[in-house]
């Protein structure tokens, strides 16, 4: 039917960032365009992106901005590590990670829609059960996608940050970041899938020499260092002289301290 929103004087919009996933803000647009330009108009949205910013710059008239600051200060029932890798060994990690059988119920993030289809065909290849959930699949998909793997059927889902945010898991016992996100509070809504209802989780971040900006911008955030686990690799030795205190390396020395390696990158949940 039609809907006449002419007499439209209020219009709220919420997870603008998730429509745009989802791609749903050509339908939006055409929606908005059948409303008069005289309204008030609300826009939330918990990440900002590029697209998004131009999408409220064109349906909005001299909007005031309001920012929360965030609260998320990530949770301490959550064991958080980070291992340093070649972004060409990344598949090799997570596939070895994922052969542990203590990781009983795993999301693996990734940055992109087409990442997160590529990781769950390869991780399928490599023997390992998982699914992708992703804003191209249609909304029957998802939901499919998402029973399977509430239901224990699938072991891993392999998904992106705003796709995510429907999942309402208890059991999830490991989180996994292929890729770090870039923005630092999407690492915390990220580890916040596990650790639910009382019970302890593992978040483990997989960091190439060209996330550490990332990195950093991610242990700003949460106020500490994330415990380095596993080889680290040459490319990840920074400049003499840069945050040596942080790596615990002498000043000039241009080499960090090396630490002892921990056999085991993660936790088994309680």
């Amino acid at each position: 039917r039609d809907v006449d929103l002419s007499a439209t004087e209020y219009l709220v919009l919420d997870e603008a960032d998730r429509m745009l996933d989802m791609g749903f803000i050509k339908d939006v647009r055409k929606i908005i365009a059948t409303m008069p330009t005289k309204r008030q108009t609300l826009l939330f949205s918990a990440t900002m992106p590029g697209a998004v910013a131009k999408f409220a710059g064109d349906i909005l008239n001299a909007p005031q901005r309001v920012e929360i600051e965030s609260k998320s200060v990530a949770v301490e029932r959550i064991y958080q590590t980070v291992q340093h890798v070649n972004a060409s060994d990344k598949r090799r990690v997570l596939t070895g990670l994922l052969r542990d059988e203590e990781l009983e119920r795993v999301i693996v993030f990734t940055r992109t829609k087409y990442g997160a289809e590529k990781v769950a065909r390869w991780l399928n290849r490599d023997g390992i059960d998982a699914d992708a959930l992703h804003g191209n699949k249609t909304q029957s998909a998802r939901q499919r996608t998402l029973e399977s793997f509430r239901k224990g059927k699938t072991r891993v889902l392999v998904a992106t940050d705003i796709a995510s945010r429907g999942i309402d898991v208890d059991e999830v016992t490991h989180v996994i970041n292929y890729e770090l996100p870039n923005e630092p509070e999407s690492y915390v809504h990220r580890i916040g899938r596990t650790a639910r209802a009382g019970s302890r989780g593992a978040a483990i971040s997989l960091c190439s020499p060209d996330e550490r900006a990332y990195l950093k911008s991610i242990e700003k955030l949460i106020k500490r260092p994330l415990r380095v686990v596993g080889d680290v690799p040459v490319e990840t030795v920074e400049p003499a002289g840069q945050n040596q205190n942080r790596r615990g390396g002498k000043p000039g020395s241009g080499a960090p301290k090396r630490r002892r390696r921990s056999r085991r990158p993660f936790k088994k949940a309680a």
